[in-house]
């Protein structure tokens, strides 16, 4: 299976702060892996570092084989990546419809038409609110219409940050039915950080944690869920035993 995303010992700083630790990783074709961490761990400046939109000061970042690190966001885009940024981005005085078909503008060719229909298929409400002003829909719909103009570029690559940021739980679950759906349906391949380690981790395949900017746990989803730190300390169960009943005084095994 061809690894469509390498990440080598990438370290990246918002000024004098070392966002990024030398973090490593790999996302194969067909694949959606995951990054678990809590808010300030770097999950943010990892996908923008991955897009462009931050330049790595060490390490090595190739996408399809090629160098990507220090191009220009515009290049990895006409390359095939799509960058689903947090806080879902729209463009809010455009209508649905026009959206989506700014999502395409990096294309060469026909078949939008087919793939507005696609997106509509896969998010039926978008179709209801085609006509209707992105500003004035809920935080949901945006968050699907974020995702749909992103499938208009047809990337090689989806880069999801935060999708569920803001969402009910019942969104939530409809969000990550359908990118499961993308996935196993398109074979869209999906980078995908997210702090519900629950959902994230029943829709990925495999997943890094990532803790003060550096990875210290990686596998795939099964062998996370099965972790006694992942359960503690992001999935929130805790057993009958002494040491759970004093959590607080408890190192995380991978420290």
């Amino acid at each position: 299976m061809e690894s469509v995303l390498e990440v080598r010992n990438v370290e990246t700083y918002y000024g004098a702060i070392m966002a990024l630790r030398g973090v490593s990783l790999d996302v194969k074709a067909g694949r959606i892996v995951t990054i678990l961490g809590a808010n300030g761990a770097g999950k943010t400046t990892l996908m923008k570092t991955v897009s462009g939109l931050m330049d790595p000061e060490k390490g090595q970042i190739r996408f399809l084989g090629q160098r990507i690190d220090g191009l220009d966001p515009d290049r990895i885009v006409n390359m095939g990546l799509a960058h689903v940024p947090e806080g879902r981005e729209v463009f809010p005085y455009l209508t649905v419809a026009e959206n989506l078909r700014l999502g395409a503008y990096t294309r060469k060719g026909g078949g939008i038409a087919e793939d507005i229909d696609l997106v509509y298929a896969y998010f039926p409400i978008l179709k209801e609110r085609r006509g209707q002003v992105a500003g004035t829909l809920s935080g949901g719909q945006q968050q699907m219409l974020a995702i749909g103009r992103g499938l208009m570029a047809r990337p090689r690559l989806m880069l999801l940050d935060e999708p569920s940021l803001g969402l009910s739980p019942l969104l939530t679950q409809e969000i990550f039915a359908i990118i499961a759906r993308l996935n196993e349906e398109q074979g869209v391949t999906m980078l995908l950080v997210e702090q519900n380690a629950h959902i994230a981790l029943q829709t990925a395949h495999e997943g890094y944690v990532l803790e003060l900017g550096r990875i210290v746990m990686a596998g795939t989803s099964e062998e996370l869920q099965a972790s006694e730190d992942i359960q503690e300390f992001y999935l929130g169960r805790q057993g009958e035993t002494q040491r759970a009943q004093k959590r607080w005084k408890r190192r995380k095994t991978w420290r």
